[in-house]
């Protein structure tokens, strides 16, 4: 599905994506752990078009290398960014609204979905973004990037600095999208939720692939674990 292959990527004159390769299927969740500054958020910003990149890069065959983030979204990819980036003078609704892919008879996912996974989203369905917690304002991103419809979602730490209860329903969350058939490529510092829910891990170093194999395999590399991810 999505398929990266000696992609390098750069901030200005910085090298930050030294040749990466790797690879996320249909309806699997593949996470991307690693320390700070490994490279895992750059790898996201590569693939929707937000920083230079060089090297093989496809979405279900077709070329991402050079496309503006706008053409790779509408392929169906959808991106979840670490900071939120939510509209804040906007209400709930009105954010959704501007997620939402125009012109498809049958969209996946709906309203009434978003209201389903997130009760807390219909109660504050009417109020303005800015003044929403942090942890609403993360389920406000996942919904808003999911009425775009794609087929393979980038998230980008979504638990970070949310309540243990709000973590939980983000990892229900993204078992459902697995349900429903899309794909996600998942950037986490939390070992634990991304061990448990996800079918390939993948450890980023120094700007590359480190190690890729499941999470029962990860947990039985004791070297990679200790040089790539332990404090």
């Amino acid at each position: 599905m999505l398929k990266l292959n000696n992609l390098h990527a750069y901030y200005g004159k910085s090298h930050v994506l030294h040749g990466v390769n790797m690879a996320v299927g249909e309806g699997e969740i593949v996470a991307l752990l690693g320390r700070n500054g490994s490279g895992r958020s750059t790898t996201a910003k590569a693939i929707m078009g937000l920083v230079h990149a060089e090297g093989d890069m496809t979405f279900r065959g077709q070329s991402l290398i050079g496309k503006p983030a706008y053409d790779i979204a509408h392929l169906g990819l959808g991106y979840v960014p670490e900071s939120r980036e939510v509209f804040p003078r906007l209400t709930v609704r009105q954010n959704l609204a501007l997620g939402e892919k125009r012109g498809k008879a049958k969209p996946r996912w709906t309203y009434d979905d978003m209201w389903r996974m997130f009760p807390r989203m219909k109660e504050r369905e009417h109020t303005e973004a800015g003044v929403l917690s942090g942890g609403e304002q993360q389920m406000l991103t996942l919904c808003r990037t999911l009425m775009g419809d794609p087929d393979l979602i980038l998230i980008d730490e979504p638990t970070e600095g949310l309540a243990p209860m709000i973590v939980a329903q983000v990892a229900d969350y993204l078992q459902q999208l697995k349900r429903r058939g899309i794909s996600v490529l998942l950037i986490e510092q939390k070992l634990t939720i991304a061990m448990d829910i996800s079918d390939r891990v993948l450890v980023m170093g120094h700007g590359q692939i480190v190690f890729d194999g499941t999470p029962q395999a990860l947990r039985e590399a004791t070297a990679v674990r200790k040089a790539w991810l332990e404090v």
